[in-house]
């Protein structure tokens, strides 16, 4: 992957990932620090990461599982995210049971 601002090549820890979201063929991987880059597609991506750690909220948006700071429930059965870089993001309609099981709400 590369560091977006500067395009120098990086290898980045999972643990240090946030959220990695994809805007049609550009997918960004976010960190507290940066935003990076990546060469793969978002489909590939998640099939490396650990499904415990990592869960996929959208079509365009996977969240590591630890690095929520607050959900929030909407009257249209979506959730709101904020992430602890302060990114907001939206679970949408069609994963929200899918983040319900795995958070046991």
């Amino acid at each position: 992957m590369r560091e977006k601002d500067t395009n120098a090549r990086a290898v980045l820890p999972v643990t240090d990932i946030i959220c990695i979201e994809s805007f049609g063929h550009t997918v960004e991987i976010q960190t507290q620090e940066s935003i990076y880059l990546a060469t793969d597609r978002l489909y590939r991506l998640v099939g490396s990461l650990d499904p415990t750690s990592f869960l996929r909220i959208s079509n365009s948006v996977v969240i590591a599982t630890n690095q929520i700071k607050q959900i929030k429930p909407t009257l249209s059965s979506k959730f709101i995210l904020t992430l602890t870089n302060g990114k907001r993001v939206d679970v949408t309609r069609s994963y929200y049971h899918i983040f319900k099981d795995h958070f046991h709400i």
